[in-house]
């Protein structure tokens, strides 16, 4: 049985993103990133679609990467129908088999190929996988470019909903243990503290590389219907819909955290309708974000051992 809007959300409607329906394209409408390349995960369908497009608009190089590599050329054939001079490259990536803007909602415990549940391995272990392999890269161009790099995680302020404690390590592989919107929760308390504890790290370097992390609001993508309307009563999916934001304004905040220049040396924060806001207890917690980033770790190298 679904569940009511008041109930699954505490109250806090913040979760659909109440604030202005501001879009991706007027967020960026001054920016030129033609200097810029960007690797967007998820690329081949909603967010990061369309994070995709107008990152191509604006004249950045950009890499789509996704699953599914007959969507991405689709995706790309699109981008470069609206922007001809578009620089766009398909690079199929599956965030699972490494066990930012990636994202999926399990209605059931949906266990990867090593055991663990599909939306932490997708959007916390694949992510923190893809940025750790991609760090070195990224601090040598900033370092020889002298232009910020900067790291955007997907966050959600469904973070709200989550196991007690934040992260329940054990529910990742326990299907007994299953909720899916706890699930979806911890998984972006995981997002939102990689964020805080890799921004904090790098503004602990001094080196020219920023992390952040973004609420997109309750956006009309599959995941957002899937999450919404088969998780939620007929009613709750009613009170909803007026809400809900096109991936176009979804994508503002996202964008806004990437290229902003209001932003320049920010790091380790989070933001929801292009505004700095407080995370919970748990996704601001260091001690918690330290367990988080050593079972990153420990499963990274474990998949390299098993190479």
């Amino acid at each position: 049985m679904g569940q009511s809007i008041g109930t699954l959300f505490g109250g806090n409607l913040n979760v659909l993103g109440l604030g202005n329906s501001i879009t991706a394209d007027e967020v960026t409408k001054n920016l030129n990133l033609e200097d810029y390349t960007a690797i967007v995960t998820g690329g081949s369908s909603g967010l990061g679609r369309e994070c995709a497009r107008v990152l191509a608009k604006r004249g950045a190089h950009v890499v789509l990467a996704a699953r599914r590599a007959d969507v991405l050329l689709d995706v790309k054939s699109l981008i470069i129908a609206e922007t001809p001079t578009a620089r766009v490259e398909c690079m199929p990536l599956n965030l699972t088999d490494m066990n930012n803007n990636g994202g999926i909602f399990a209605k059931q415990f949906t266990p990867t190929d090593d055991g663990i549940e599909v939306m932490w391995a997708t959007h916390v272990l694949g992510h923190y996988a893809l940025t750790m392999m991609l760090m070195d890269k990224l601090k040598d161009t900033a370092a020889e470019s002298g232009i910020e790099g900067r790291i955007m995680f997907t966050g959600s302020e469904a973070h709200r909903i989550t196991y007690e404690g934040g992260i329940n390590f054990e529910a990742l592989t326990n299907p007994n243990l299953y909720s899916a919107y706890q699930a979806y929760g911890q998984s972006k308390v995981g997002d939102i503290l990689l964020s805080r504890m890799i921004g904090q790290q790098l503004k602990r370097e001094g080196v020219n590389v920023v992390a952040n992390s973004g609420h997109p609001g309750a956006v009309k993508t599959a995941l957002g219907q899937n999450f919404f309307e088969k998780g939620t009563t007929e009613v709750g999916s009613n009170v909803s819909k007026p809400f809900i934001k096109s991936a176009n304004e979804g994508a503002a905040n996202l964008l806004y955290v990437a290229t902003s220049p209001e932003l320049k040396g920010v790091s380790g924060k989070y933001f929801s309708d292009r505004k700095e806001i407080q995370p919970s207890s748990y996704a601001s917690d260091d001690a918690l974000g330290e367990k988080a980033i050593q079972y990153c770790e420990q499963f990274m190298n474990s998949k390299l051992a098993a190479k």
